[in-house]
């Protein structure tokens, strides 16, 4: 299977299923130096846990991550890092039924098609738990950014219709949502409550931004830093689309108003989202993405086995709600990984 490797000179290789005995990372490029230990990286994995969420799944794994190679006393050496997650909390039985049914919006159909076999348990490699992998080497790279005072935040801006309306830090911390807007958090959490009792799921949107990155990162063309933040937010199983700054509302605005003027002091307004032809200008990246609701419901539905018979499904097993929040730190690890990369390209450019 190609396509499990992202990056040019900071590459990350995810690898592992749901069920099997582990899943892990390969984190390739990483310069030498930098200070780096099993809790900076676990802060984020726990962020990405279940926990007391309540659009989460029952599943509870402790994703305690070990660094297998690529540190001495403390610090990077510049060799790969390997890192490892255990699989511990996990009851393949419930999966059984589905060996040969193909659940609707899962990858179960396209699988087969394209490789002939696939796991059916939690999905295996299309299994959400291969996220874990992802949000280490984001915890990796963020180390990168940081040396150059570059920080990602990103947050609940709508979930099941209900949309943030303000954008506050203390009560994003205050909620179970991750959500800016205290009013709105509580919402969410009531309609989670009812999407859960009725076996439905919900959708929703996450946005990030990006203060303290440097103006030039990206080149023209098939380079363009917000293609590859494309690119990397698409590659996110639950995520349908991707805006940056003004997004589709641009496509509603006259040139004189989504223009961002300049002034001595920089850009007044950031339609733009912080990129201009592929290239950062200095001002905050802003980015959105619109995941869709969790496949795995308790509802029947309509599908066929794998010898075309119809079949009626009602997925059991342990499964979110809604992927939000637990997306938020995943969706951060994929814009460090490129802004990593594409960082780390900058300096080779003026070695």
């Amino acid at each position: 299977m190609s396509g499990n490797s992202i990056g040019t000179l900071f590459r990350v290789t995810t690898w592992g299923e749901s069920h099997g005995e582990a899943i892990g990372v390969v984190v390739g490029g990483c310069p030498p130096r930098i200070p780096l230990t099993e809790a900076d990286i676990q802060q984020d994995l726990d962020r990405r846990r279940p926990q007391a969420i309540p659009s989460a799944t029952a599943r509870r794994e402790a994703d305690r991550v070990e660094i297998l190679s690529g540190l001495f006393e403390g610090k990077t050496t510049g060799t790969p890092i390997s890192l490892i997650i255990r699989n511990r909390d996990v009851n393949s039985d419930d999966y059984e039924d589905l060996r040969s049914v193909y659940r609707p919006g899962h990858g179960d159909f396209t699988y087969q098609r394209k490789y002939g076999i696939r796991d059916h348990r939690g999905g295996g490699r299309a299994s959400g738990r291969e996220t874990a992998g992802r949000v280490a080497a984001g915890a990796i790279a963020k180390k990168i950014l940081a040396r150059e005072k570059i920080r990602i935040v990103a947050y609940t801006k709508e979930l099941g219709g209900i949309v943030a309306r303000r954008v506050s830090p203390a009560e994003m911390a205050g909620n179970s949502m991750c959500c800016p807007d205290s009013e709105a958090a509580g919402r969410m959490e009531r309609k989670i409550a009812r999407a859960r009792k009725s076996g439905d799921s919900l959708g929703g949107v996450v946005e990030i931004v990006v203060s303290g990155c440097p103006a030039g990162l990206g080149a023209p063309v098939f380079d363009k830093i917000d293609a590859d933040l494309a690119k990397a937010l698409m590659s996110i199983g639950t995520v349908k689309g991707v805006e940056v700054g003004a997004g589709f509302a641009a496509a509603r605005m006259t040139g004189s108003v989504c223009n961002d003027a300049l002034g001595p002091e920089g850009f007044r307004t950031n339609h733009a989202g912080g990129i201009l032809a592929g290239i950062t200008s200095g001002s905050d990246i802003v980015l959105r993405v619109a995941c869709k609701p969790i496949p795995s419901i308790a509802r029947p539905q309509q599908t066929v086995d794998d010898k075309g018979n119809p079949v009626t499904l009602s997925i059991r097993g342990r499964h979110d709600v809604s992927v939000i929040p637990r997306i938020i730190p995943v969706c951060e690890a994929m814009v460090g990984v490129v802004l990593a990369d594409h960082l780390l390209r900058q300096r080779a450019i003026g070695a």
